[in-house]
C-alpha cells in the first residue's frame, strides 16, 4: 500500500510517516518547505521505502497535482494547515487560502482519481469551541478563531463531496497533539527547552486554560486503523478521557525536570483563547477498536520529551520559539 502525507515535513506527518513504515507501507511525505535538520525530521528522510517532495500546496497545486498522478498513492493523509488559533487573528486571510481554498481545490481535483481509494483530513478538536464536557461527533460546531472556521470550512466541504460525488473521505478530529520533532511555539517542547536552557516559559493568563493531550504516536494509531476502515464519510474524534490546565501540564514538566514550577515559567497576559478542548472519542473506540491508553500516558511522553530536548539542545537553544505564519 502506498501512502502520500501532506504538510509531511511537520512533527506529526513524521510520526505518522514511521508508524506506517513499520506496517510496511510506502511512504511519499509532500510539504511546503524541505525537511529541517534532524531534532525536527528525526532522520525520516534516511528510511526506506520514504521520499520527501517539496510541494506547496496553494502556490504549486499543479505540481503537486502531477505528483500525485506519477505516485497514484492509494491513501492521502492530509496534515497540511495553517496551524494555530490566537495566531490567526492577524492575516487571517492566510489561513483560508490555505485550510478552506486550496485544499478544497486539490479535493476536487482528486475526486476525478479514481486511484484514490482514501482521503484521510486531519481536523481539529477546536471546530467545536470551548466546553465544559466531553463532547462527540454530534455536539455542535461553535468555531471561535478564524484557524477554526477555515478547518470547519473544509470539513463541511468534505462531507458534501462525500454525499454528493461519493468523495471516499474520512475526517479525523484530534486534540492537541505533542511529539519529539515538535516546533517550539507549543506549549509542551516549548517549556522543555525553556528547562533545559534556562529561559522562562510565559504562561498567558497563568495557565487556567484546559485541554487535552495525545502523543503524535497514539494519533499515528488512529490514522493507521482509519486507512482501512469502511465505510467512507465518517467523522470521528481522537482523544484522551480526561484534560489538563496549561498550569498542570507545565508542572508535570518542571516535576520531571526537577525544577521548580516558578523557575520554569512566568506569568503573561492572557490571548485569544477557548477556555477547554475536550473530546468523547467513543465512536472511534466503538467501530474501530481504537484505544488512546496504555500505550503513551502524559507522564512517559512528557519524559519522552525531555529526553529529545537533551539530545539536541545545543541545536534547539536559538530555535524560534513564536508561530510564524508562512505564505
Amino acid at each position: 500500500m502506498k501512502y502520500a502525507i501532506l504538510g509531511g515535513g511537520g512533527a506529526f506527518g513524521i510520526h505518522t510517516a514511521f508508524h506506517l513504515l513499520e506496517h510496511g507501507a510506502h511512504v511519499i511525505g509532500i510539504g511546503r518547505s524541505p525537511l529541517r535538520p534532524e531534532p525536527f525530521s528525526l532522520g525520516i528522510e534516511r528510511e526506506k521505502r520514504y521520499t520527501y517532495h517539496v510541494r506547496h500546496l496553494v502556490f504549486e497545486l499543479d505540481m503537486l497535482m502531477d505528483l500525485l498522478v506519477k505516485e497514484r498513492p492509494e491513501v492521502i493523509i492530509n496534515f497540511a494547515a495553517q496551524g494555530e488559533g490566537a495566531a490567526s487573528w492577524r492575516n487571517s486571510w492566510r489561513f483560508f487560502d490555505t485550510n478552506t481554498k486550496s485544499l478544497s481545490a486539490l479535493a476536487e481535483l482528486l475526486s476525478e482519481c479514481a486511484w484514490l481509494k482514501h482521503f484521510i483530513h486531519i481536523s481539529s478538536s477546536e471546530v467545536y469551541g470551548s466546553c465544559d464536557k466531553p463532547v462527540d461527533e454530534n455536539a455542535p460546531i461553535r468555531p471561535s478563531s478564524p484557524y477554526a472556521v477555515s478547518k470547519v470550512a473544509f470539513d463541511y466541504y468534505l462531507q458534501a463531496l462525500h454525499t454528493r460525488q461519493g468523495f471516499p473521505m474520512t475526517i479525523l478530529r484530534p486534540s492537541n497533539a505533542y511529539c519529539p520533532g515538535q516546533l517550539l511555539h507549543r506549549v509542551i517542547p516549548r517549556a522543555v527547552v525553556c528547562g533545559l536552557t534556562g529561559k522562562k516559559l510565559p504562561l498567558h493568563g497563568g495557565g487556567q486554560a484546559r485541554k487535552s493531550y495525545i502523543h503524535a504516536r497514539d494519533l499515528a494509531r488512529a490514522i493507521w486503523l482509519v486507512s482501512s476502515a469502511e465505510p467512507r464519510g465518517r467523522v470521528y474524534n481522537v482523544g484522551p478521557q480526561e484534560p489538563i490546565s496549561i498550569a498542570d501540564l507545565v508542572r508535570c514538566i518542571s516535576d520531571a525536570l526537577h525544577m521548580d514550577f516558578e523557575q520554569l515559567c512566568e506569568i503573561a497576559d492572557d490571548r485569544p483563547q477557548d477556555a477547554c478542548y475536550w473530546l468523547n472519542s467513543q465512536r472511534v473506540k466503538d467501530e474501530l477498536g481504537w484505544r488512546w491508553w496504555p500505550y503513551i500516558t502524559l507522564a512517559d511522553g512528557i519524559d519522552e520529551m525531555i529526553a529529545w530536548g537533551r539530545k539536541y539542545v545545543g541545536q534547539l537553544y536559538d530555535w524560534p520559539m513564536e508561530y510564524i505564519v508562512h505564505a
